[in-house]
């Protein structure tokens, strides 16, 4: 009877262990199976692509911000070594600041190493600026269709903090457009605490109820409908996709109090409202973590990852980084934005300024290391070829050793597409 007993609880913790290393057999494989095919989407490299995340232009983003809020503009290196930690980087800050020559200038004053942004980068802040200035009324109206998306016309200002770079806003949105459009907003807190603030429609505009699937049809004279993104051989998911599609396009401007949870109905409207939500951010791609924060304010389904699985033809799923995230088809041809926003334009022209300060870093760099290499006699004669110096190069920039240049154009080009060829959001 006690080894019975032994055998069942062995039996039942191999199945936990079997859980979770993925190996999967008896009965517990049907209901795991269940359990993770939810999550399953076929990849798209381009896609994935377009996923992908350079920390190093996110990181040097931060320092500009970082030093462009200091006293005129200047920031002690120690300063910035201090603030290394916050950045989750290693290492001493002068040599990361040394790689990007185009982007920070380093200088010495009473003994003391300071760093402030080259003239080239304070050009692109104040491009950055004034594009600000002018996009207020774009920023008011992507606000506003916003709130009109929500259940009861209001957002949470500190959730909406979080979005707020998806939707392109600038950090002092709060006190640079909401006063200026009190025919539009207004800031309430019905509870008194701090963390209930919130920002208000106060008038409904029918001109901004209007859905990005709304105006292609509107424009192509047809009823609204969604697109698909998807090959002709997924024939499974080009069947589903036309048999939802065939139902009428449900607003996601509409009250949805009429409709019943769960219903086609409400589904169909759902996926509208991601969709819509999608195309007023920046990169039409969003944390799905992020979007269940708000699952109350627009009536999203617990299960928001499940309803998104089932519509490859409109949005794709990755799990990229162990972040999930829904990215919408229609807004990308291979791994390219079609519509950039200026904001994005303004952003790609700083990750161009990076991979010219680095490519100048990274070919000084190689040519001192081969002097060095020359004087110690590890090298008998000069390389002629192009290839040559390639195959001499290092890789290991990231580790805080050394990168050699790349002086054909073609593999230059290459290697910093592969470092540079994304968008941070």
């Amino acid at each position: 009877m006690r080894c019975n007993s032994k055998m069942a609880i062995g039996k039942h913790l191999r199945g936990i262990l079997y859980w979770n290393l993925g190996i999967f057999d008896g009965p517990y494989r049907s209901h795991v199976h269940r359990k993770f095919s939810l999550w399953s989407m076929k990849k798209d490299p381009d896609l994935e692509s377009a996923l992908s995340r350079n920390r190093r232009w996110i990181v040097n983003n931060q320092i500009k911000n970082i030093i462009f809020r200091c006293p005129n503009q200047v920031a002690s290196v120690k300063f910035l070594q201090k603030k290394f930690k916050t950045l989750d980087l290693q290492g001493k800050a002068l040599n990361w600041l040394k790689k990007y020559p185009c982007c920070f200038e380093v200088y010495l004053e009473n003994d003391e190493q300071y760093c402030r942004l080259t003239k080239q980068m304070m050009a692109l802040v104040d491009e950055e600026e004034c594009l600000k200035d002018m996009q207020e009324p774009v920023f008011a109206e992507r606000l506003a269709k916003l709130l009109m998306i929500s259940s009861n016309q209001r957002l949470n200002v500190m959730k909406l903090n979080e979005l707020k770079r998806n939707f392109g806003f600038p950090d002092d949105y709060l006190i640079r457009i909401v006063p200026k459009y009190p025919e539009l907003f207004r800031v309430v807190n019905y509870t008194g605490r701090r963390s209930s603030m919130e920002i208000e429609l106060k008038t409904w505009n029918p001109n901004l109820a209007v859905s990005a699937v709304e105006k292609i049809a509107l424009k192509e004279g047809r009823p609204p409908s969604f697109s698909c993104s998807l090959p002709s051989s997924w024939v499974k998911s080009w069947e589903r996709f036309e048999e939802f599609n065939s139902t009428p396009y449900i607003s996601p401007y509409t009250d949805p109090g009429s409709l019943v949870e769960g219903s086609k109905e409400m589904d169909k409207r759902i996926v509208g409202l991601v969709h819509e939500l999608l195309s007023l951010t920046l990169w039409k791609k969003m944390s799905i973590l992020k979007l269940s924060h708000f699952s109350k304010e627009f009536c999203l389904p617990e299960k928001l990852n499940v309803l998104l699985l089932k519509h490859p033809g409109v949005f794709y799923v990755s799990n990229k980084y162990q972040i999930y995230t829904v990215l919408l088809r229609e807004g990308y041809s291979g791994s390219e934005l079609i519509d950039k926003d200026p904001a994005v334009i303004v952003k790609d022209k700083f990750g161009e300024l990076m991979q010219e300060g680095l490519h100048e870093y990274n070919q000084r760099h190689y040519l001192l290391n081969l002097e060095k290499k020359r004087k110690k006699g590890m090298i008998t004669s000069r390389p002629e070829k192009k290839n040559n110096l390639r195959n001499e190069m290092s890789e290991n920039e990231d580790q805080g050793g050394d990168i050699g240049g790349i002086f054909d154009p073609e593999e230059r080009k290459r290697f910093y597409k592969i470092l540079f060829d994304d968008s941070a959001p």
